[in-house]
């Protein structure tokens, strides 16, 4: 996927149309007038929720940085482009919309909602290609270290992205936490990449 520019960019500009839409619900609910029909989690929140939910992400990924570097695993850290970099910051809107806005358990009580967001997390870290691949050469398995590692670590933050979602600091239940949690984790890791050589060109 990151050397498919022709892929990247319709997506891109997907996921920038629907972030249009977004905001016109937003909007609507902060003139008093709220969509009956708005995408989820479209309701403002404080700029404290915000705080937390980056510095969680931050400390996320820290632990995983520094956990890549205890165990030996940060040379088997895939290479991105400049252009998937850019792709990977508005994917995290279209994935908190679809993962912590749509695939929630509404009214049916904590317990259940709780199984819903360990069990959407699960499916959110497996459809991570750490586990798997899938290239010119087909779908093959790579259950490693570093696979198992690293589909921890997007599980983890996954959970993080839900609690923020629906904390008290967040009675809205803001999507923009968790989109902005996810867009910090997103961009230390292009930081990241960057500083150790893994980013290969523009496209």
């Amino acid at each position: 996927m990151n050397d498919h520019p022709f892929l990247l960019i319709p997506m891109a500009a997907i996921a920038l149309y629907v972030m249009y839409l977004w905001r016109q619900d937003y909007r609507s609910f902060r003139s008093g007038q709220p969509n009956p029909h708005a995408l989820p989690g479209a309701t403002p929140c404080s700029p404290l929720a915000c705080v937390i939910a980056g510095l969680g992400a931050l400390a996320i990924l820290a632990a995983e940085t520094l956990g890549e570097l205890h165990l030996g695993l940060s040379e088997q850290q895939s290479t991105i482009t400049i252009l998937f970099g850019i792709y990977s910051l508005l994917a995290a809107f279209i994935e908190e919309l679809i993962f912590r806005g749509f695939i929630v358990i509404e009214n049916r009580g904590k317990f259940l909602r709780l199984l819903g967001i360990v069990g959407a997390s699960l499916l959110f870290a497996a459809l991570h290609p750490f586990l798997w691949k899938w290239g010119d050469s087909g779908f093959h398995w790579t259950v490693n270290m570093k696979g198992w590692f690293s589909t921890s670590a997007v599980f983890v933050s996954s959970l993080w992205f839900y609690t923020v979602r629906f904390a008290a600091f967040n009675p809205n239940q803001s999507l923009i936490p968790s989109i902005t949690g996810h867009a910090v984790k997103n961009l230390g890791v292009i930081c990241i990449k960057a500083m150790q050589g893994f980013i290969v060109g523009g496209w």
